[in-house]
């Protein structure tokens, strides 16, 4: 049914005339109630999550980033290490396990799957993000040429999604690094 359709089965739940059992009236409304207190559980989280991130420098210079929210930037302020820990972007994203596993020899390179090594959750909020911001950009303002438009039309969309989640990596370690608000590649090459 779906989130959507709350309003149709409340109104049907409430609805005396309607042929419903009162076992199943009763038991809606339960469950309605139940989805109700969840929802304004949500709202107040969400809340003191913005609060928290809007207190934390590094966690409002990351949201500058497309895709990156106040969930995200709390998460890498929580849950990842220290950045100076690694020596380029590209640790920071093996450590997240968003690199291919290599299967190199005698010089010919073979990548495989994602590793999916370290931390989970922000791997998979790095990964929402790039889902939503590929959702958010659509093929049509995506600029003809560009990498991303180039890995859209060969691979399908959630490997490009993970590819994006590895940049974004990149540029959090670059941000978090040289204490630097986010700038777009492609501003930046135009300037």
């Amino acid at each position: 049914m779906g989130i959507r359709y709350l309003d149709r089965m409340t109104a049907l739940l409430e609805d005396e005339t309607s042929e419903l059992p009162a076992l199943i009236r009763e038991e809606g409304q339960e469950m309605l109630a139940k989805i109700t207190e969840k929802a304004t559980r949500i709202v107040e989280r969400t809340t003191k999550l913005k609060a928290l991130a809007s207190q934390s420098d590094r966690a409002l210079r990351l949201q500058t980033m497309p895709g990156v929210g106040p969930l995200t930037s709390v998460a890498v302020e929580a849950f990842g290490p220290d950045m100076a820990q690694f020596k380029t972007g590209r640790d920071i994203a093996a450590w997240l396990g968003l690199v291919p596993r290599q299967h190199s020899s005698g010089g010919k390179e073979r990548l495989g799957r994602m590793t999916r090594a370290g931390q989970a959750d922000i791997r998979r909020l790095l990964i929402l993000g790039a889902m939503s911001r590929l959702n958010w950009l659509g093929q049509r303002t995506i600029a003809e040429g560009s990498w991303l438009s180039r890995m859209l039309a060969r691979k399908p969309k959630m490997l490009v999604a993970i590819a994006l989640a590895n940049k974004m990596a990149r540029h959090i370690w670059a941000m978090l690094t040289k204490n630097k608000n986010y700038r777009d590649p492609a501003l930046a090459v135009a300037a």
